[in-house]
């Protein structure tokens, strides 16, 4: 006599669809892991570029001992070149000229700034303890880029990519606005 199964029975040992229901279950968390490594690994990049490119500002401008609009035009766009193949309109460059008094005080002397705003010149600069050295100068570059993923399957919104740098002029005791102000 043969035995016979019941349908919940036969269900329970019939294996033949297994393999595509562990595939269903497990392919959104491959997309996840492969959209989340992709969009991690983009703001990742550009986060060194954003630091890169605030270095080669401050570098740029450390090495004169006057600038000009038109030298900063053509260091904005060195340090924009940067950031290729992501989109340039999300950068936003300053760079400022600080002076600090014998009395630590750190100030405005002049600034300039693509895709954003400039600090006003003579306003106050809160610096870190350790730059704030009396009677010294230095170039502070600032750069932001608005990172906001292709998919944004994993990472949702726009992250805001920050980075500063503070240097000492190179070759001189200050970097002046023109030469006539030096």
């Amino acid at each position: 006599m043969s035995r016979s199964f019941s349908p919940c029975r036969k269900l329970v040992v019939d294996q033949s669809g297994l393999a595509a229901v562990e595939f269903a279950i497990i392919l959104p968390i491959m997309m996840l892991l492969l959209f989340g490594t992709v969009e991690l690994g983009d703001a990742l990049t550009i986060n060194d570029k954003v630091n890169f490119v605030t270095s080669t500002l401050g570098d740029l401008v450390t090495q004169s001992k006057s600038i000009t609009d038109t030298d900063m035009a053509n260091i904005f766009d060195a340090a924009a070149s940067i950031i290729t193949p992501y989109p340039v309109s999300n950068l936003k460059m300053i760079v400022s000229g600080v002076n600090i008094d014998s009395s630590s005080k750190a100030t405005v002397a002049w600034s300039y700034a693509r895709n954003g705003t400039a600090l006003v010149n003579g306003s106050s600069v809160s610096l870190p303890s350790a730059l704030d050295l009396p009677s010294t100068f230095l170039v502070v570059s600032e750069v932001h880029y608005s990172f906001t993923p292709t998919v944004g399957y994993v990472m949702a919104g726009t992250y805001d990519l920050t980075s500063k740098f503070y240097l000492s002029p190179r070759v001189s005791a200050k970097v002046c606005q023109n030469a006539s102000s030096c």
